[in-house]
This record gives structure tokens, C-alpha cells and sequence, in this order.
């Protein structure tokens, strides 16, 4: 018999970071549906639900091909409010009014927009050729270990966040010999609903990670560009043919203190985007302002980073060139960008 797989997809509508964080527009689409999207696209996804308080945010989901057979009541809604909590209510309400009972619960956040189907369906077939894992969750390769964090007392005294025997003084170790860590990325779990109506957990005990090379998890304005940048990365849209002038520092790059920017770190999904515009025909021009306020000479390590890190490009310049668009912090984010790619390439105004 075929197993019976639903896809929950929360999406309450407060938000404080963002207002109405799951239905804002991005690239042409309210963001919650891409979530319903993926898996509607699943090959094993039986079927999609999204659980919401309001029926604003319901209707929405309707339109995209979801089911909304629910409100989900106020109290499961707040800011404490657990994902178990979401999801027990769910398959409780689900079993009382229809008699229906998932054998796995995939849970899909309309904060993360950019995801392959693909990887839904491998970690369903992870969890269902392996009866002895309760879970599969998507993770993400941390971007820094936590052999170097530490906790800080009240009296300043420092302790450190990860103590093992077979590793001592891991803090003291170059990075290169400390074990690889990751990171939930919030992209896909799927659990046995047993383990959720059972165990009264989202995980069980038995977890598997998925790894995953990306983390497009929104939670800030920042987050969003970086989401939008990566939904234009996956086009395959034409790209408009124009020279693009992309700041280095805050678009490229992080931004660093004091102007040290031999430690600045590259932004990988801006870079993918840039690739792809090189790559469709654009012409691509980095600038940057670094040394314009100190006199100290930047030229020789920003060439080596944006080598280093894989920027193509045509041109880099120190001072703000001639251009169609500029990407950067004060002009074109990447967030607009990415619909401006819709935008021409559906003839909308």
C-alpha cells in the first residue's frame, strides 16, 4: 500500500521581524507560495495542508493549491508556540474530522522559499528504507565551529560551549583538525507521525541529517535579499542584457569593523547570482570605495578575494563606474533585482 505522506506548511500571520513575513511578495510571488510549490512538486507528497490563523493567509494558500481544511486556533499562533504544538493540533484535528492519519508529516517553512523538490523526496525515502530512524532533518555546514564559542559568566570567566575528552583544549586547535559541524537549515524535516502523536516530539531519537550546501532561511530584510538572489539563480528566465555594477562591501562581501577588510568573508549566494548573470551575457563590474577614507591600499587583497572566491566579472574598478543598474545598499537590492528578472521576462510593467 502506499504510504500516505502529508506536507504541513505553518504560516501564522504575525511576524515582528518582518510584517506578514510568509505572504510578502517575493520575485512575483507571496513567499508562502513556493513552500506549497515544492510540494505540490514532490513525487511522494500525498498531500498539502497549510496550517494558518488567518483566513487572509488561507485564501492565499488556496489560490496556490493548497488545502486549508483549518484555522488553526489563536492559542498554537503566538510567539512561543512550538512546532509540536502546530503539528499535533493539525493531525488531532485531522483524525477527529476526516479519520485521516499520515504515515509521515514532512514540515515545509514558507520562510524558506528556495528549496529543490528533489530533496523532499530523498528524505522521504531515507525515512521509509530505514525503519529504525525516526526522523530525517536538513542540515547545513555551520559557518563557524563551536569548539571555538564559549559561555561567559557574570565575573567574565570564559568556559567553553563544546568540551570533549578526545579532543582537549579544542579551542586551541587549528580549524582545519576540528570535526566538521552543521546547522538545521530549516528547509525540510520529515518525521513519523507516530514519533510526533507517540513521543510527543518532532524529532524522536534516532535523527538523520540531510546535508544540504544552502541556508536560505528568512528571518531579516538581509535574509530576503539573500532568498530573492537565490530564486534568480534557479531562473532560467532571460536575464536582461545591461552592464550590472555590484558593490563589493555589504553586497559581496560582509561588512567587517574598522575597516579591516582582509577579513571580510564572501557572500556565496550573491556570488552564485553574479555567476549567473556573467554566465547569461551580463556585463558585471565590482567596485568598491575601500581606501578611498584611509589611504591604505586595498587593490592587491580585494583582486585576491574576489579570485578566491570565484566572482566572475569584467571589470573591477576602485570608484563608482558608469552603469545600467547598481547592487549595492544604497541603489538595486538583490531582493529587487531578482523580480526585475520576473518582470522582464513576463512583460509585466
Amino acid at each position: 500500500m502506499k504510504p500516505e505522506i502529508l506536507a504541513l506548511i505553518p504560516a501564522r500571520s504575525g511576524s515582528k521581524t518582518i510584517k506578514d513575513k510568509n505572504i510578502r511578495p517575493l520575485a512575483g510571488k507571496p513567499m508562502l507560495a513556493y513552500s506549497i510549490e515544492h510540494a505540490l512538486a514532490s513525487r511522494l507528497v500525498t498531500r498539502t495542508v497549510v496550517s494558518t490563523d488567518s483566513a487572509r493567509y488561507a485564501a492565499i494558500a488556496r489560490q496556490y493549491g493548497a488545502e486549508t481544511p483549518f484555522l488553526r486556533p489563536a492559542e498554537y499562533a503566538q510567539d512561543h508556540s512550538t512546532d509540536l504544538d502546530v503539528f499535533r493540533h493539525a493531525l488531532i484535528w485531522l483524525k477527529e474530522q476526516e479519520g485521516y492519519i499520515p504515515d509521515l508529516c514532512v514540515h515545509l517553512r514558507p520562510t524558506h522559499p528556495v528549496r529543490d523538490p528533489a530533496h523532499i523526496d530523498a528524505m522521504i525515502r531515507i525515512l521509509l528504507d530505514n525503519p529504525q530512524v525516526d526522523s530525517v532533518r536538513s542540515v547545513a555546514p555551520a559557518p563557524e565551529t563551536p569548539f571555538k564559542m564559549w559561555f561567559r559568566d557574570e565575573n567574565g570567566r570564559l568556559s567553553p560551549v563544546v568540551v570533549t575528552a578526545d579532543i582537549p583544549e579544542a579551542y586551541n586547535m587549528p580549524r582545519q583538525q576540528l570535526p566538521a559541524t552543521y546547522m538545521q537549515n530549516a528547509s525540510i524535516d520529515v518525521v513519523r507521525t507516530q514519533v510526533i502523536t507517540g513521543q510527543q516530539s518532532m524529532t524522536g531519537h534516532v535523527i538523520y541529517g540531510y546535508v544540504m550546501d544552502e541556508n536560505f532561511d528568512i528571518d531579516t530584510e538581509e535574509q530576503l535579499q539573500t532568498a530573492a538572489a537565490g530564486l534568480a539563480t534557479r531562473s532560467t528566465r532571460p536575464v536582461p542584457q545591461a552592464r550590472y555594477c555590484f558593490d563589493i562591501d555589504g553586497v559581496i562581501a560582509t561588512l567587517v569593523p574598522s575597516l579591516q577588510y582582509d577579513q571580510a568573508k564572501p557572500r556565496h549566494d550573491t556570488i552564485r547570482l553574479i555567476n549567473h548573470l556573467y554566465d547569461a551575457g551580463a556585463y558585471i563590474i565590482l567596485f568598491t570605495a575601500r581606501g578611498s577614507a584611509s589611504g591604505i591600499d586595498w587593490s592587491e587583497e580585494t583582486r585576491r578575494q574576489m579570485q578566491e572566491w570565484g566572482v566572475k566579472h569584467h571589470e573591477l574598478r576602485f570608484g563608482k563606474p558608469a552603469a545600467d543598474y547598481y547592487i549595492d545598499d544604497k541603489m538595486i537590492g538583490l531582493e529587487k533585482l531578482a523580480q526585475l528578472f520576473f518582470d522582464r521576462a513576463t512583460g509585466e510593467a
